[in-house]
């Protein structure tokens, strides 16, 4: 096998050559990790539905980390739109060799009080996306006899909150696929693993940063006592994503601050 740490110029955690597609990459976590793989050489894909904010931050990437970074235009729960994505990338990289699942939404409220459609909105992006993205490159992946498929789940995944059924659910289902999926693909030598943040400052969560149930049932549950800042997430992700991670299947990542320790 291998030594990747002691090939010259490369190194155990370099992505140069490679290229990865982010879905929900256009801003929040989504943003931040495609920014990571940049860093570590990787060129990137960003896909979100709004064309401008994708093509605006691929831009900014490409100029700051001097790689080749594009947007797309695409939702998550069309499979005509995820074959398209995953077309584009091989027309315009070449090649698949990471895929990032954050996009992903959150409605939060008691299960007396919100609607079957927006549980139902919740696990159209959140699981179906995951799974039909997913769905679109591995054909690639398969043909390159490498890969590696990076899942958004969460410590909601893994532990209940009230007032979040759709969500848990949702994650919760993440959990198991990215579980199976590794399973399934691992014969290619395709790695599906999956992180799990915890409270990170997202646009998603700026709804209850002030508020009594953000600053103690979440914020004041960590080790550390404050959110999570979204660069702490780049360094899983490369990780995940490099010749380091090879050896991890169907493995949940908890970056958390020290939420679920307790």
């Amino acid at each position: 096998m291998t030594d990747f740490s002691k090939l010259p110029g490369i190194g155990l955690f370099s992505m140069k050559g490679k290229a990865a597609i982010i879905t929900g990459g256009s801003k929040g976590l989504g943003l931040a990790m495609a920014s990571g793989l940049a860093s570590a050489g990787a060129d990137v894909m960003l896909v979100a539905r709004n064309e401008e904010e994708c093509k605006q931050a691929a831009a900014e990437i490409a100029q700051e980390y001097g790689v080749k970074a594009i947007g797309f235009a695409g939702d998550v729960t069309k499979s005509s739109d995820m074959e398209a994505m995953a077309q584009k990338a091989i027309d315009t990289f070449g090649r698949i060799d990471t895929l990032i699942n954050s996009a992903g939404i959150n409605i939060r409220g008691a299960i007396d009080e919100i609607s079957e459609e927006d549980f139902k909105k919740v696990m159209d992006i959140n699981v179906n996306g995951t799974w039909l993205a997913s769905k679109a490159v591995i054909p690639t992946m398969k043909g390159q006899k490498s890969g590696a498929i990076i899942n958004l789940a969460s410590t909601l995944g893994l532990v209940g909150l009230a007032n979040r059924t759709p969500y848990t659910a949702s994650k919760g289902a993440i959990v198991n696929m990215t579980k199976a999926l590794g399973l399934e693909l691992s014969p290619w030598n395709i790695n599906v693993n999956a992180i799990c943040p915890g409270p990170f400052l997202t646009e998603m969560n700026a709804p209850i940063a002030d508020t009594e149930e953000g600053k103690k049932f979440i914020v004041g549950a960590t080790a550390l006592g404050r959110w999570g800042e979204l660069k702490e997430i780049q360094g899983v992700a490369i990780f995940l994503a490099s010749p380091a991670a090879t050896y991890l299947v169907g493995s949940m990542v908890t970056v958390d601050g020290g939420w679920t320790a307790r």
